[in-house]
């Protein structure tokens, strides 16, 4: 129960790879506010993690509106209290080659990658830095190393782990720690869609031969958001099966 009494929010949270990181946390003893576009979704997956809606609960969100999400976390205090954690996982791909793209394509991702980071974390910081504790871990991915068709997203996942770097010296002093994780192929809704044959390229790509489960992912969210990690700030943490060694 690394977590017992913590309050933690999670944008993205209603499927993939944000309901396993609230799964897990409410697991370790959070209370956890799960933040996503849809009502539907979010019901089903608090639903899951707390059918009494009392340690888990939805609130749909456009991270990329900072009106929303000044109005949401607000709720969310006047609820819980205050807000410990906080996990920007919500993001969104619009994948193009670079001479198709278009600019509609490119401001999307930035604004829910990038700007939908920096409105979160501007809403829970200061609070954070006044009650001298905080853990934030953002969601980045290997793509920012380099991927074909996404330069729109890679150039937004580079720019959470530049974001990820800068914060933590800033709020380091306020005993708040700010880190990110890089995963690669994971098991999600967006990936099984993939054809078989992209899929077999993915897999020959990681040496240990499977894609990443959400699970994982949470695992590692978890570490970097309890105590355990107390000397940890401003790494990325990239979970790949090997594939970036």
């Amino acid at each position: 129960m690394r977590l017992e009494n913590k309050v933690a929010v999670v944008t993205g949270g209603a499927q993939g790879i944000g309901a396993a990181i609230a799964k897990r946390f409410h697991a370790e003893g959070a209370a956890v506010a799960l933040l996503d576009m849809s009502e539907e979704k979010l019901k089903t997956a608090a639903g899951a993690i707390d059918g009494t809606g009392r340690k888990a609960v939805g609130f749909v969100c456009n991270v990329a509106d900072k009106e929303q999400v000044a109005r949401v976390f607000g709720e969310i205090e006047k609820k819980f209290g205050r807000i410990d954690i906080l996990v920007n996982n919500a993001g969104i791909t619009r994948d193009a080659m670079f001479h198709k793209m278009e600019e509609e394509q490119w401001d999307a991702v930035m604004d829910v990658n990038l700007k939908g980071m920096f409105n979160c974390c501007k809403a829970a910081v200061p609070g954070m830095r006044e009650r001298k504790y905080g853990k934030i871990v953002n969601l980045a991915s290997v793509s920012a190393f380099g991927n074909i068709g996404q330069t729109n997203y890679g150039a937004s996942k580079g720019g959470v782990i530049g974001f990820t770097k800068c914060l933590a010296k800033e709020i380091a002093r306020n005993n708040c720690t700010v880190n990110c994780i890089a995963p690669s192929y994971v098991n999600t809704e967006m990936l099984q869609a993939v054809p078989d044959n992209v899929m077999e390229k993915f897999l020959a790509a990681i040496p240990m031969n499977r894609l990443g489960e959400p699970e994982e992912l949470a695992a590692v969210a978890a570490f970097l958001s309890s105590d355990d990690s107390s000397f940890i700030t401003g790494e990325c943490i990239v979970v790949s099966g090997g594939s970036y060694m």
